[in-house]
């Protein structure tokens, strides 16, 4: 493969300075979260940023669950702060306030693609003025917004199609002709699925999917309807965790993000390969979430993809440890 089959030149460093980068930034931004984020001062409080410059050093710290961060966003707080003090950047300068069950509030700044979606994006085939049909929520929750901002960074103009009305959908996929879909997989087999009852001919060729794990039998399925279907993983409060390259090959971490595989119910890291639940360190400046742990299963594949990118790779979701 050459350079400009990646996204950047991140994609394809030495797993070693990978791993120097990753925890001298780290260090920065412990640094960071203490001095602005008022909760995670607190939580952090025994701390010391500089000393955390290893795996074994971060598996000392404590986690934070979902429900610690709905927990901190119920007490009062200054400034008519939704977020319990829990971001390093002034309410007044995001572009969005996401809601979700809980309830819990996320934050977006006014940073280009702020859930690094990009990334996934272009590994999927993706490229620039590619029109592509998005059919996550706009509602309340942050999956629509964010997924379209990654196609903005990339060049893609989007279609905000949402999850509704599947016949509307189709006809507007049947006019503006749309090459790439982005939404769950479920919908974009009924979509499919409609456009056929309705004997119309959609052009949808590439596809990323994610909020359900992508089966073999779906992906057989899109495939043999002339869609190449790949999958991310993100979360609310995370954005991209990890995202496919080539069916087979697992789930490739995204570069802003550190991930440990712990025994659920505590922080401690399992053998390299066990099954355990995943964990997540951002260095995202404006949402420093340190040791988020998301509930999720999964484990470590060993060796690189054979696509070339060399960062450290997921089996794929396995389950929930609730």
């Amino acid at each position: 493969m050459t350079q400009t089959e990646y996204f950047d030149e991140l994609e394809t460093r030495d797993p070693e300075v990978r791993d120097g980068a990753q925890f001298n930034a780290l260090a920065e931004q412990l640094e960071h979260a203490k001095a602005k984020a008022p909760a995670l001062a607190e939580h952090l409080a025994r701390v010391d940023p500089a000393a955390v410059r290893s795996r074994a050093a971060l598996a000392r710290l404590p986690l934070l669950r979902r429900k610690d961060l709905i927990e901190r966003q119920r007490r009062p707080v200054e400034d008519r702060n939704p977020f319990g003090g829990l971001t390093a950047i002034k309410t007044k300068r995001l572009a969005h306030i996401f809601a979700a069950s809980g309830p819990l509030y996320s934050p977006a700044a006014m940073r280009p693609d702020y859930g690094r979606i990009a990334r996934a994006l272009f590994a999927a085939g993706f490229r620039r003025g590619s029109i592509v049909h998005n059919s996550f929520s706009y509602h309340l929750t942050p999956t629509g917004a964010v997924f379209e901002a990654g196609a903005h960074a990339l060049g893609c103009p989007v279609v905000p199609a949402g999850t509704d009305n599947a016949e509307l959908q189709v006809r507007t996929i049947v006019d503006v002709k749309p090459a790439c879909y982005m939404g769950p997989p479920a919908f974009l087999k009924h979509l499919l699925d409609t456009a056929r009852t309705m004997k119309a001919e959609i052009g949808i060729a590439r596809a990323l999917v994610s909020g359900d794990a992508l089966s073999d039998v779906q992906r057989k399925d899109f495939t043999t309807r002339g869609v190449e279907a790949r999958q991310c993983y993100a979360t609310d409060e995370i954005g991209l965790i990890a995202y496919e390259s080539q069916p087979g090959e697992g789930l490739i971490l995204d570069e802003w993000v550190i991930v440990e595989i712990v025994k659920p119910g505590t922080g401690d890291p399992v053998p390299e390969g066990e099954t355990g639940e995943v964990v997540v360190t951002t260095l995202n400046p404006d949402y420093p979430l340190i040791r988020f742990a998301t509930g999720d299963l999964s484990a470590f594949l060993p060796g690189a993809s054979a696509c070339g990118r060399t960062g450290r790779r997921l089996k794929g979701l396995l389950g929930r440890t609730d």
